[in-house]
């Protein structure tokens, strides 16, 4: 069952980014130029996801429910600790996402429209997770 939510969730997210225009490179390079053309429809799209999720989110908890629809326990949310590495992870992932205007849910995304530059995206950025996990042991 675990399995069959978690694609049907993927599809649905997969399926939202791509009817929604955000795996485009050109829109979210848009949405990061804030001092030029400024596109504001990533916002409109975070903001809408936000819209549908807080509430049901909000209710569940309120109604006291400790564990999610699967049965896994809901996950309590760490107090923010803005330290060294989270800075440098922050600027690393953003230069590259300035760069291509893509991160890792619309790079799997664009994988299927066949354009041999997601793939290269697709391989650096799992070479780049194989390299922190080499570093970080």
């Amino acid at each position: 069952m675990l399995i069959t939510i978690a694609l049907l969730s993927g599809a649905l997210f997969g399926l939202g980014i791509a009817v929604s225009g955000m795996i485009d490179p050109v829109k979210v390079q848009g949405f990061l130029n804030l001092f030029g053309e400024w596109d504001p429809s990533l916002a409109l799209v975070m903001g809408g996801a936000l819209l549908v999720f807080a509430p049901g989110y909000w209710l569940w908890r309120r109604l006291g429910h400790k564990q999610c629809a699967l049965g896994s326990k809901l996950p309590k949310v760490p107090a923010p600790v803005i330290d060294k590495r989270l800075v440098l992870g922050a600027l690393i992932f953003g230069i590259g996402w300035g760069f291509v205007g893509i991160c890792p849910g619309p790079a799997l995304g664009l994988l299927g429209s066949l354009q041999w530059q997601a793939g290269i995206f697709v391989l650096f950025m799992l070479g780049g997770f194989w390299l922190v996990g080499k570093v970080q042991r």
